[in-house]
């Protein structure tokens, strides 16, 4: 066997195993800590739901759909899908950051199986008359947790590594603000509730913030394993 074919293996290894190893602690935690917020949802979550409706109606307007409909396909699998393989090759092809390029798919594709597996366990129905066409179970809202750990990714990227202050919170407030309006599309767009999206907000930063150290501390671990000198991930540039 080739040097380089056993580098790819030793690669593939170390992926699927800090993959399901975050995905494991990720989803445990996540599922504990809604399972403990879904009572407080549960006390006046009609009327929440009902308030947030009109709210979101009367804030966007009632022509505004197609304009929404842009915003929350930001979200959407497909273009996060699109955005994290393009950023992965970047961080591995042009910056050769190994470890940046693992942390996004890990992530990215983290975040789309824990809410898959969410869904089945609360298996709540979607809102009755949406506006557009929506398939699927509805608590946690899909878009509001994928955006909430990928761009809150961006956000934990902009922050360690953008050094000029008004850019670093300029795209800070520009990648929240996002991902705000997001989780309020989908309200609007009527195919979520807004105690999913609110879920969905917890549970994606849950699980970021889980998977970032946990990461770090494997990441760090498999290098010293083969003898290798490792700066801590945070530390280096992109």
């Amino acid at each position: 066997m080739t040097k380089s074919i056993r580098q790819l293996l030793a690669g593939v290894t170390l992926f699927v195993t800090e993959f399901a190893i975050t995905l494991l602690l990720g989803t445990v935690g996540v599922v504990i800590f809604l399972a403990l917020s879904r009572e407080v949802f549960d006390q006046d979550a009609a009327t929440f739901d009902a308030a947030a409706f009109r709210w979101t109606r009367q804030l966007f307007g009632p022509e505004r759909q197609q304009w929404v409909q842009g915003i929350t396909f930001l979200a959407s699998r497909n273009f996060i899908t699109g955005m994290g393989l393009l950023l992965v090759a970047w961080l591995l092809l042009v910056r050769r950051h190994r470890w940046y390029s693992l942390l996004v798919p890990v992530v990215a594709l983290g975040s789309i199986t824990l809410n898959l597996v969410l869904k089945q366990f609360y298996h709540r129905p979607r809102p009755l008359l949406p506006l557009v066409s929506a398939s699927g179970l509805s608590f946690p809202s899909g878009h509001a947790m994928i955006s909430a750990s990928f761009y809150g990714l961006m956000v934990y990227l902009v922050q360690a590594h953008v050094r000029h202050p008004a850019l670093r919170w300029g795209l800070t407030t520009a990648l929240v603000a996002l991902i705000i309006l997001i989780g309020l599309t989908r309200v609007y767009l009527r195919v979520h509730y807004a105690t999913d999206v609110l879920a969905g907000f917890t549970a994606g930063l849950v699980w970021l913030v889980v998977a970032i150290p946990l990461l770090q501390q494997l990441e760090v671990a498999a290098k010293k394993r083969f003898g290798k000198q490792v700066q801590s991930p945070e530390k280096q540039p992109i």
